[in-house]
């Protein structure tokens, strides 16, 4: 589903890496992990085709336009534009070819899913840092993408929070969909999936995650 050949990223004549070479079939569940700075959410991001890789290529299996959804970190969100909750979940319904009446609840479910129904009214600017998190996830619930590429999802949920979205991640990997999430809670992702990427500045290793947990620590101290 995802190939990845001598593939480097970052800044402009800074390789965050060397090549990685990876094969993600398709249904798979991966982690990334690795230290701040590494070069996670670029990969992210050079996979999504937002970013260029400096070497090397990626190929996928389905387009990028509609066959990719990429979940953003808040921070790239503008707080202040003025729309409401339900107008940013909607968004993920751009590509939709359901009638109006469908959308409508297609878009009350997903709401429901991630308890917001109460909340649709709100402004961005009202919610909290969680309730915005659990926005974004119930927008990319609504795309039809069988790639879903998650930047640490985890941020700002509260037990509940989470709880919800390792529900739907399981429920996204049985629809078939192949899922690359970001996160530094890597003991939270060794609970919940088998896989991982170690991004590191010496390397880039792919296996089961606790394995790699063992060797995380002396990656990191030159990554």
């Amino acid at each position: 589903m995802i190939h990845c050949h001598n593939l480097q990223w970052g800044p402009c004549g800074h390789p965050l890496t060397p090549t990685l070479n990876l094969h993600l079939a398709q249904t798979s569940l991966t982690g990334v992990i690795g230290a701040n700075g590494c070069g996670k959410s670029s990969l992210l991001k050079v996979i999504a085709g937002i970013q260029q890789p400096l070497r090397g290529e990626i190929k996928l299996a389905v387009p990028r336009l509609g066959g990719v959804a990429y979940l953003v970190q808040q921070q790239a969100l503008d707080r202040q534009f003025p729309i409401k909750l339900q107008d940013l979940v909607r968004a993920g319904l751009w590509r939709s070819p359901l009638n109006r009446q469908q959308r409508q609840a297609r878009l009350q479910q997903a709401l429901a899913d991630w308890g917001l129904l109460d909340l649709q009214q709100h402004s961005l600017q009202a919610l909290s840092g969680g309730e915005l998190q659990r926005a974004l996830l119930a927008r990319l619930s609504l795309t039809d993408a069988q790639v879903l590429l998650l930047d640490e999802p985890e941020a700002a949920l509260d037990e509940q929070g989470l709880a919800l979205l390792w529900q739907h991640i399981q429920r996204w990997q049985a629809q078939g969909r192949t899922q690359v999430i970001v996160s530094h809670s890597v003991s939270s992702m060794s609970q919940h999936l088998d896989n991982a990427l170690l991004v590191s500045r010496s390397g880039c290793i792919a296996a089961p995650i606790r394995e790699l947990i063992g060797q995380r620590s002396s990656l990191e101290q030159v990554a």
